[in-house]
């Protein structure tokens, strides 16, 4: 089995994932994944969404599994087999905001526990690191501001469908937060002297 990451957004594939997609006889992802490849699946390859995530391990050794953004983060990447890295939110969002990857903690709160994620993201932003939260559409930016409302000069930065053409770079502080317009989007979490 292969899992592929296949970027956060259209246009995004790494040329390694192109030739294993071609490659591929059989092909498994969520229809935004399925989507975001769609162009380079050969023709006469079987293409199956998701239906149970469970039942991923089981899938035959042929198989090429669609991650979205990259396997190894918050995606695919504890399936067994080989793993094709894809750009992940995480990397388009920092790009964008010139933030290095290496001053960055990144947490997840996507389909996991919020207050955990919160609380962790406040205790790092106290000791001055930078923070990019990866939400879910559940995700209340203000738990967020109300953990930080002794950091005032924190910057709040969603990075929302991004990698999309309507993608769009909100900021705000703690006590003036971004608003979100949709439920896709990362947060960052910079230092008043970032």
């Amino acid at each position: 089995m292969k899992i592929v990451g296949v970027g956060c957004g259209p246009g995004l594939l790494t040329a390694q994932a192109i030739e294993v997609i071609r490659g591929a006889t059989l092909i498994v992802g969520s229809d935004r994944a399925i989507s975001l490849v769609r162009d380079v699946i050969s023709p006469g390859c079987i293409v199956s969404e998701i239906e149970d995530y469970r039942a991923l391990r089981t899938l035959s050794d042929d198989a090429v599994v669609l991650s979205t953004g990259d396997p190894m983060l918050s995606g695919l990447g504890y399936l067994p087999g080989e793993v094709i890295p894809g750009i992940s939110s995480v990397q388009l969002g920092a790009a964008r905001l010139h933030v290095p990857l290496t001053k960055l903690l990144i947490l997840t709160a996507h389909g996991r526990g919020h207050a955990e994620a919160i609380e962790t993201a406040g205790t790092e932003i106290e000791r001055g690191r930078s923070v990019c939260l990866i939400t879910d559409p559940g995700f209340d930016i203000s738990n967020i501001t109300q953990r930080l409302v002794s950091q005032p000069r924190v910057r709040i930065i969603i990075c929302q469908d991004i990698g999309y053409p309507e993608e769009q770079i909100l900021s705000g502080t703690v006590h003036h937060p971004p608003k979100p317009t949709s439920g896709m989007y990362i947060l960052f979490l910079l230092p008043g002297n970032e």
